[in-house]
């Protein structure tokens, strides 16, 4: 391609709308166009990443057995109404209607259409396993778009569906995706890792989210540097302390703390460390009677060390609990505790509670906590000593840097992550919903076992930028770079030497397979050198009349300071050797 029949629009500055590295980057290098709230129109550069984005994902697709189709952007309502998303999706989900005033939605995914192809078309065992992709426009209609094509409103996503005859074979489809999966992504150049996920309502152990790892990404990877244990922050297990509790010291004492109503305050307060504070929440689960109607409340009390978190999604697991919870009302709280929320803790109830306790907190001794009076804490409170052991110990809060790895290979750190994909075991949740069955060896109908698999095809553009950037633009890993080299002639339009020598290195490259531009357009060099810089290509050649009088050109890579001079001759194979170094 030659620049002068491209399309190139480059920005010296980002709109001010544009927040993050890769939105304004983006917007710069002339990638994408705003037309609207999380709406962009995606230019010729930009278009040129995505479909190298898409062709590696279809050979490895189809290297791991996935057969591509195409299903519909928008789809018949009912299907979602067969599986109850059309009305539990909430307003992400965007309905319209047709002439006929009959209810469609714009897809943000396609599990519902996937399942009624092969509740269809796969009616034998004998057909089994099948896995089904497309890359599709999507759309999900966000509160709040930002992050340019971060968090848009519409995106285009690669998502396949497996179907297997039993969890057993299913599972091997999963590891099937998941080994294609990192092949992909190996593909791409990135640093990512594949975390373990939590699967919510469906159990088991078979999700994982792949996340590039970048220092503005939205979510915690916990992994452990000397072994290959890698969880989310929803996931990844505390495990409890090694050392046995140890034995009380010290009386339990009742302390004036006036007006020290957080655990940072209290421990500052008293010279204790935030490791011997207790924080106390309290929760709230609603009991119906036989017909439905309200009927009361049970109130929980949690404890978490001091400068621990809380972490829902295991919260959310503890029995009891896992039917839903909210925290509990100031009414319920005073009930229960006769104080306002600030000096709560599990001494002195005025109506019992099920107290669940972290597993660091069974493990604490002579610690602070709230003595269910305003300014007051209780400081040297035991187990066993000072009030009943736990009605549970569980596992409930967040890991920080510096736990022991759940694997028992040593400690754990953590980094930030972009997702950017997610392979996850469904079992039957669709086709149950949706009646879709074959006929097993026994002839009997049974339903298939699914799994779901997305990588989102733009967002990996934002995540490559976002980990691969410096203060003069973009820089593209090789394989999704849009142009791989660029041929920059100085004084092209002035001397037939530098454009003959420029056209015959063009054709060379092309012969050799590199994805080349050629900059005809006769921009000063610095001009040309900062567009290029920003556009991120890979490898830059420099041919100017000086240069050929010594039968040189110069060649620099996007990551190097300085250019290296070499022959004119070897510049092609030289090139092409870095590339694919």
């Amino acid at each position: 391609m030659k620049a002068s029949q491209f399309f190139i629009s480059t920005l010296k500055e980002a709109p001010a709308d544009a927040e993050v590295v890769s939105h304004q980057l983006m917007m710069r290098a002339g990638m994408i166009k705003r037309l609207g709230a999380g709406i962009y129109n995606y230019m010729p550069m930009g278009l040129r990443v995505i479909r190298k984005v898409e062709g590696i994902i279809r050979d490895e697709m189809s290297r791991g057995g996935a057969v591509e189709l195409l299903m519909p952007i928008v789809q018949p309502a009912e299907l979602w109404q067969e599986t109850g998303r059309f009305d539990k999706m909430g307003p992400e989900l965007m309905r319209v209607k047709d002439r006929h005033d009959r209810d469609f939605i714009i897809q943000p995914t396609s599990e519902e259409v996937v399942t009624d192809i092969a509740r269809q078309e796969l009616r034998s065992y004998k057909q089994l396993p099948k896995n089904f992709y497309h890359i599709q426009t999507k759309f999900r209609d966000e509160r709040r778009p930002r992050f340019g094509i971060m968090r848009g409103r519409e995106f285009t996503m690669k998502d396949a569906y497996s179907f297997d005859r039993s969890p057993e074979a299913a599972a091997r489809s999963y590891e099937t995706m998941f080994a294609a999966y990192k092949r992909i992504f190996d593909r791409f150049g990135l640093t990512y890792r594949a975390v373990a996920a939590d699967t919510g309502a469906i159990g088991g152990d078979l999700s994982h989210e792949f996340q590039v790892i970048a220092q503005t990404g939205e979510d915690a990877i916990i992994y452990c540097p000397t072994s290959d244990y890698a969880a989310n922050i929803e996931l990844a297990e505390a495990v409890a302390p090694a050392a046995p509790r140890a034995e009380p010291t010290v009386a339990m004492a009742k302390t004036l703390t006036p007006g020290k109503s957080t655990c940072a305050d209290v421990a500052a307060f008293l010279g204790l460390p935030m490791t011997k504070s207790l924080k106390s929440l309290v929760l709230a689960t609603d009991r119906l009677d036989e017909q439905g109607n309200p009927a009361g409340s049970t109130v929980w009390l949690l404890l978490l060390r001091g400068d621990h978190e809380m972490n829902e999604v295991k919260v959310g697991k503890v029995p009891g609990l896992k039917d839903g919870f909210r925290f509990a009302t100031l009414a319920e709280i005073d009930a229960h505790f006769g104080c306002k929320p600030g000096y709560l803790g599990p001494i002195g109830l005025k109506q019992p509670v099920k107290i669940i306790a972290d597993r660091s907190v069974a493990a604490m001794s002579d610690f602070c906590c709230g003595a269910n009076e305003e300014d007051y804490h209780l400081t040297g409170v035991n187990w066993g000593r000072d009030l009943p052991e736990p009605d549970l110990v569980v596992d409930i809060r967040n890991v920080v840097e510096g736990d022991p790895s759940p694997d028992g290979q040593g400690v754990l750190a953590i980094e930030r992550g972009i997702e950017v994909g997610h392979v996850f075991y469904l079992g039957t949740k669709y086709s149950k919903t949706m009646n879709a069955t074959f006929l097993d060896e026994t002839g009997k109908p049974a339903f298939f076992e699914m799994g779901c698999y997305g990588i989102g095809v733009t967002r990996i553009l934002g995540a490559a930028i976002e980990q691969n950037h410096d203060e003069r633009g973009i820089i593209w890993p090789a394989s999704i770079a849009p142009f791989q080299a660029v041929i920059c002639p100085i004084g092209m339009d002035r001397s037939a030497e530098v454009k003959a020598a420029a056209e015959a290195l063009y054709a060379e490259l092309q012969a050799a397979g590199v994805d080349v531009l050629l900059d005809d357009r006769g921009e000063r060099p610095g001009a040309m050198f900062a567009d290029w810089e920003l556009v991120g290509v890979p490898q830059r050649i420099v041919i100017s009349d000086r240069g050929l009088k010594a039968g040189t050109v110069e060649v620099q890579g996007r990551r190097e300071a300085q250019a290296t001079v070499m022959p004119l001759a070897e510049a092609a194979s030289q090139v092409g050797a870095r590339l694919r170094g």
